[in-house]
């Protein structure tokens, strides 16, 4: 586990989630050496297969604990990783949404 993050105010989600989106799009093409994400994007497609997995564990975990900061800390981690994967396979945050919208229908 990492450490927690301080004085974290509440945000706009839809703002947020297309902003980092942009963030790791713009990373593709950096050096992995000096971008952690730039090397989940271009490195061995186990290593960030198996980075979502272990988030999802600690979100598990966090909530196991009932601790709400801990749970927004790994669910933070989590969907970092995940937007990594939908950037590395070609799937956009719009059709992410498309998808969650018809699903609510």
């Amino acid at each position: 586990m990492g450490v927690r993050t301080a004085n974290v105010q509440d945000g706009n989600i839809g703002q947020t989630m297309e902003g980092l989106a942009a963030t790791i799009h713009g990373r593709r093409e950096a050096s992995p050496e000096a971008s952690y994400t730039a090397k989940l994007l271009q490195g061995e497609e186990d290593s960030l297969l198996k980075k979502v997995i272990e988030e999802a564990g600690e979100v598990v975990m966090a909530c196991k604990d009932n601790d709400r900061d801990h749970i927004r800390y790994e669910a933070g981690d989590l969907v970092y990783h995940l937007l990594v994967v939908l950037e590395r396979y070609g799937v956009t945050i719009d059709e992410l949404a498309g998808e969650l919208n018809a699903r609510m229908k």
